[in-house]
């Protein structure tokens, strides 16, 4: 991991501090205008506001999850970027303590309310009782030991870290801290038993760790406890073989959809379909500036960004991951085990208007609540419908689920299968078919893997 890595999950981070504000603000609100206590049932809208407070914490909370376990106590950290990683994960783990408590206050004495919270919701993937199970796992005494030696190396350590915190971006960090550390406050007696359990299997893993890896060992593992085990497999490292991602970089042209899925990851929970992201491939500087993008009111601003980010010769792609809607390079959307291209039904001339679209999105935050109805903020698919929908001719139809329009990346493939808006070029699922697949033979893949 480089010190670079760790912006993401700054900016993840901050986003959510924020975000979890909005959410608890929400289910306070929901909690004092809505009387199904006493009536004995959820009015339809009532049931609907409720079920998306709760899909969208569960979304948020999964994020802060895939978060804190895609760090590493990696030795070639110096020890500034090492520091900054643990006050990272330090505050995202208090963002997952403090929502979860929250939840518990609006829910526990309202035994109706508690009942909704746990109903399935099967189009986002949601399995009945989660609400249990998480407030559960948030009382354990054998989880609130993991955070153990987090909450004494940031008491030991709290001067030091604060001077790395003051005037640079991770002010903020030690900002949600300040305001969330009360949370933690247990006495570690009440600890004594866990720590009897989990001493021994802390002996074997720890041996050789500092004290700040002990520190980011700890809320690493609480995490993988809190997570469910068929979305988590340590070890598992996504990414597309070397020689297919070759074949792939060689096959893109600017415009195209990427739709892939990471297996083992949390990412992929409550996402409906096999196909769970997206990525949209702006192509180099140059191919953009001979569709004459550089001109273009919304990419002005933006186009230093290119340019710096042009220095990999990779190529840019705009993907709305968990820290928002940035501008990365392939290596990003190439992490992962399966990848689709798409590629748009549009002429040259409307494509560049449609990449001028998206690129306007740029900086925005992520969309837990896969809210098309506002564009403030954008999920990783929301991308790809505000670039195209209504250019040329292209109309992108929404999905209803809980109540809310959406587009899911199996929604995008199933564009693909039926040629509307969008054609496929190549498929690379493993599961599916040995190999690179191209050209007509990539939509019989897709047909077989939607059957399946």
């Amino acid at each position: 991991m480089k010190a670079t890595d760790l912006e993401p999950g700054l900016r993840t981070v901050v986003q959510m501090a924020e975000y979890f504000r909005e959410l608890k603000s929400r289910a306070a609100g929901i909690a004092e205008r809505i009387t199904p206590q006493e009536r004995g049932y959820f009015t339809t809208l009532e049931d609907d506001d409720t079920r998306a407070v709760l899909v969208s914490y569960w979304h948020a909370r999964n994020a802060l999850l895939d978060l804190i376990t895609s760090f590493q106590d990696d030795r070639d950290l110096d020890d500034a970027s090492r520091r900054e990683a643990f006050l990272i994960a330090f505050a995202a783990a208090l963002l997952l303590v403090d929502a979860a408590r929250f939840l518990r206050e609006v829910a526990d004495q309202r035994p109706i309310v508690r009942s909704k919270f746990n109903e399935p919701a099967p189009q986002f993937g949601v399995p009945g009782g989660v609400y249990d199970a998480v407030q559960k796992s948030l009382v354990s005494a054998r989880h609130g030991w993991h955070l153990y030696h987090a909450i004494h190396y940031f008491n030991e350590h709290e001067a030091e870290l604060r001077g790395i915190g003051r005037d640079t971006a991770d002010a903020p960090l030690l900002a949600c801290i300040d305001e969330l550390r009360h949370r933690l406050d247990v006495s570690i007696t009440q600890f004594a038993d866990a720590k009897l359990r989990t001493r021994a299997d802390q002996v074997l893993r720890q041996v050789g760790r500092t004290v700040i890896g002990r520190a980011l060992y700890g809320i690493q593992k609480l995490a993988g406890s809190l997570a469910a085990d068929k979305y988590l497999r340590y070890g598992h490292r996504p990414g597309l073989p070397t020689d297919v991602a070759g074949q792939i970089r060689k096959l893109l042209l600017p415009g195209d959809v990427l739709v892939v899925r990471k297996e083992y990851a949390l990412t992929n929970y409550f996402l409906p379909g096999y196909w769970p992201h997206a990525a949209l491939y702006l192509g180099d500087t140059e191919s953009l500036a001979d569709m004459g993008l550089h001109e273009q009111e919304h990419v002005k601003p933006r186009w230093a960004k290119l340019l710096e980010a042009d220095s990999t010769s990779e190529g840019h792609v705009l993907e709305s991951m968990r820290d928002g809607v940035n501008l990365r390079t392939l290596s990003s959307p190439f992490a992962s085990d399966s990848i689709v291209v798409l590629r748009p039904s549009v002429s040259r001339e409307d494509l560049g208007t449609a990449l001028a679209r998206g690129l306007a999105h740029e900086g925005k935050p992520y969309d837990f609540d896969f809210d098309f109805r506002r564009a403030d903020r954008l999920v990783c698919t929301e991308v790809v419908y505000r670039s195209f929908d209504g250019v040329g001719s292209i109309n992108i139809p929404l999905v209803q689920r809980a109540g809310r329009p959406t587009l899911s990346g199996s929604d995008l493939i199933q564009m693909g299968i039926n040629e509307t808006n969008f054609t496929p070029v190549a498929v690379f699922a493993p599961l599916l078919a040995p190999g690179v697949v191209v050209g007509s033979q990539a939509r019989s893949v897709l047909i077989a893997g939607e059957r399946s």
